[in-house]
């Protein structure tokens, strides 16, 4: 009954995804800020999801199917400074009731600053004065184990978003599913943003929301204190490549631009789905983390120096009854975002029930 149950979920997805598979990436949708990974174990493993599941509640507001009982009475609080003055993060409490599932509360943002109001030329007027721009959701997750080996989950999010006098709401929906083997490996399968526009910036331009379909795969060795993570990416979508001139190689004695042999264009089609990281974890309360996201190094990389770009990194420790973490992500040479997070759970502290 259990694996019916898990195989009419897996196809309530592939139902959904049939009615956004026209969806783009990369400026044709709004709300773009739902994709922006926030957690810092998250971001240190190179996506903006995966499909780990411990008692980490930031990971929930990714992926839902992995909100669990252990996380129960836990607050994760993340912070993201990213490039000049925009800052982006969440906060989130869950509780587990029996009859129901585990139930996590969101507030996830990103502000983008404040801006001086010009003319037409970029010049400011005396007295123009200043508009601010920002985004925000409020997400409310579910999840529930439905035997050892499947769980599934579901966030519901309202967003609303102002640039200057500019406004919009919209509501989304995320449905996931996880199968947990004995062995330790775990995968998911997320359809993230299914939803629309409520209200639109202007009359009569609606826009679709930045809809994805993720698989995410994870592995804690059983002889070695490491854990592999593997995110694949906009399944939805094969071809992500764009054309950039700057990447044209021009052979210097026929003028011509060199091609990608086939083998080579498929794998670089292959490769911008695909995120990789790991884990390595010496102790209880210590782990450090590496990734690796192909498409974010094509995409942001010079050709004159490439640098760590596509990378990222960060590590996670345990003192007395908090967690925190930390990430760095190489986004590009003009500058890297750093990603934090504490959380606690609230049951223990004395008096908390």
């Amino acid at each position: 009954m259990t694996v019916r149950l898990f195989v009419i979920f897996i196809s309530f997805i592939q139902v959904f995804t049939a009615f956004v598979a026209s969806a783009q990436i990369g400026g044709t949708s709004t709300y773009r800020f739902l994709n922006l990974p926030n957690s810092p174990r998250v971001v240190a493993l190179g996506g903006n999801f995966v499909a780990i599941a411990d008692n980490d509640l930031s990971v929930g507001l990714n992926n839902p199917s992995l909100i669990n009982s252990e996380m129960h009475n836990s607050i994760s609080l993340n912070f993201v400074d990213y490039f000049a003055d925009i800052n982006s993060g969440f906060v989130s409490y869950s509780r587990t009731y029996d009859k129901i599932g585990s139930l996590a509360a969101s507030m996830q943002y990103i502000n983008y600053g404040r801006f001086d109001y010009t003319d037409e030329t970029g010049i400011i007027p005396e007295d123009a004065g200043e508009f601010s721009a920002g985004e925000f959701a409020l997400v409310l997750g579910w999840g529930r184990r439905l035997d050892s080996l499947f769980s599934i989950g579901a966030n519901l999010k309202t967003i609303y978003s102002a640039f200057e006098t500019y406004n919009s709401v919209g509501l989304g929906v995320d449905v996931a599913g996880t199968y947990h083997a004995r062995s330790g490996f775990t995968t998911s399968l997320i359809a993230r943003n299914i939803g629309r526009q409520l209200t639109t910036y202007t009359s009569g331009n609606n826009e679709p929301l930045p809809f994805e379909l993720q698989l995410g795969l994870s592995k804690r060795l059983q002889h070695l204190p490491f854990r592999y993570s593997i995110l694949l990416t906009n399944l939805q979508k094969w071809d992500l490549t764009y054309y950039d001139p700057a990447e044209d190689v021009v052979d210097p004695f026929t003028g011509e631009v060199k091609t990608k042999s086939k083998a080579g264009e498929f794998a670089d089609k292959a490769m911008r789905h695909v995120a990789i990281g790991g884990e390595f974890l010496p102790g209880k309360n210590l782990s450090v983390r590496l990734g690796y996201n192909y498409q974010r190094r094509q995409e942001m990389k010079l050709e004159s120096r490439r640098g760590t770009v596509g990378f990222s990194w960060g590590f996670g420790f345990r003192v007395s009854k908090f967690n925190f973490s930390y990430a760095r992500s190489a986004y590009h040479l003009a500058g890297s975002p750093n990603f934090i997070s504490i959380a606690f759970n609230l049951s223990d502290f004395a008096g908390s029930k």
